[in-house]
């Protein structure tokens, strides 16, 4: 009978023969848990409704504020590390690093011979969550921080195993397939399976994050810290969500960077959701920009705009833009 075994993994050793699954085994990508899965608030809010193109009205009102998210990204959505605090929880996150490192590295067929530079990159890689910066780049920035620089090949590998691992899970750029849409980037936005292990990479505390400080190697951004790893937290959700209603999870930015769009969320048939993170609770012009821009370029395709902020309150702009605080979206 179809749906009887559950068999749960996150990788498959190199050198041992098993079958491949074919029309026998569906593969899912479990991830950590969503904003909604960690039961902080009832969402208002649904993903799957945004997704009809209808519109629909948005309203509700959370508790959840921006130390709150904070916490959130620091606690981690592994459940059984999330029930933990203060030096236990940092020993597990640290220890989950460390094995990656230490154990499923060489079962990849990967023999790290200097651990310390794999962390350097991996710190790097962390400093870069929600941006598009190169892989050159955060090659540099990891050097830096250590004496032995890394041939460009062997931080590929680290890439390719570590995403095979389930360790990266970077938001590639939007392909459309039904306008005219010319000049976008296919670079992609780089994310951490789960924002507290960027955060424990970088070695920063909920004071640092709030202060507006950062950790670890300089990478070049776009706002603070803070807001970087708020998207990581609201995309870790949204892909959940968005795997739920059978869509796609993409990023959107042009070659010269004068238009960008936080998430694509696209549909089987290629009409799509635009959302942009933002920490401010009230979006004002400047938010909401690049969302009109993509409007007045794909017409109809788009099916409608929404603006996920660190604040309490959810509402309609009289613009038509969607203004939901992450914890009352759900699926």
């Amino acid at each position: 009978m179809p749906g009887r075994f559950l068999l749960t993994g996150s990788a498959t050793p190199a050198d041992t023969a098993i079958h491949s699954g074919a029309g026998r085994i569906t593969q899912l990508r479990m991830r950590p848990l969503s904003l909604t899965e960690r039961d902080l608030v009832a969402p208002s809010t649904s993903l799957a409704e945004l997704l009809t193109g209808t519109r629909p009205t948005v309203r509700g009102s959370s508790p959840i504020t921006l130390p709150h998210y904070t916490d959130e990204i620091l606690r981690s959505g592994f459940p059984a590390i999330r029930t933990l605090g203060g030096r236990a929880l940092r020993a597990q996150l640290d220890g989950y690093l460390a094995r990656i490192v230490e154990r499923d590295f060489p079962e990849q067929g990967q023999v790290v011979r200097r651990p310390q530079v794999l962390r350097a990159w991996l710190a790097a890689y962390a400093a870069a969550s929600s941006t598009t910066t190169s892989y050159d780049k955060i090659l540099d920035a990891a050097s830096a921080s250590t004496s032995a620089r890394p041939a460009k090949t062997t931080t590929m590998t680290y890439r390719d195993v570590l995403s095979q691992l389930w360790l990266l899970e970077p938001v590639p750029g939007w392909i459309p397939s039904r306008n005219h849409l010319s000049r976008l980037g296919q670079a992609p936005k780089h994310q951490l399976a789960d924002p507290a292990l960027a955060a424990r990479l970088l070695g920063v505390s909920a004071a640092t994050l709030l202060d507006g400080g950062s950790g670890g190697p300089d990478i070049p951004r776009d706002g603070s810290l803070l807001g970087a790893l708020f998207e990581s937290l609201v995309t870790q959700s949204i892909r959940v969500y968005a795997q739920a209603n059978e869509a796609t999870v993409h990023h959107l930015r042009t070659h010269s960077g004068d238009h960008e769009v936080d998430l694509i969320v696209e549909r089987d048939d290629g009409r799509v959701l635009a959302i942009e993170v933002k920490l401010n609770p009230v979006p004002d012009a400047t938010a909401v920009k690049h969302l009109a821009w993509l409007e007045a370029g794909i017409g109809d395709q788009l099916l409608d705009k929404v603006v996920i902020t660190a604040g309490t309150d959810a509402y309609r702009r009289p613009d038509g833009v969607a203004v939901v605080p992450a914890a009352l979206l759900g699926p």
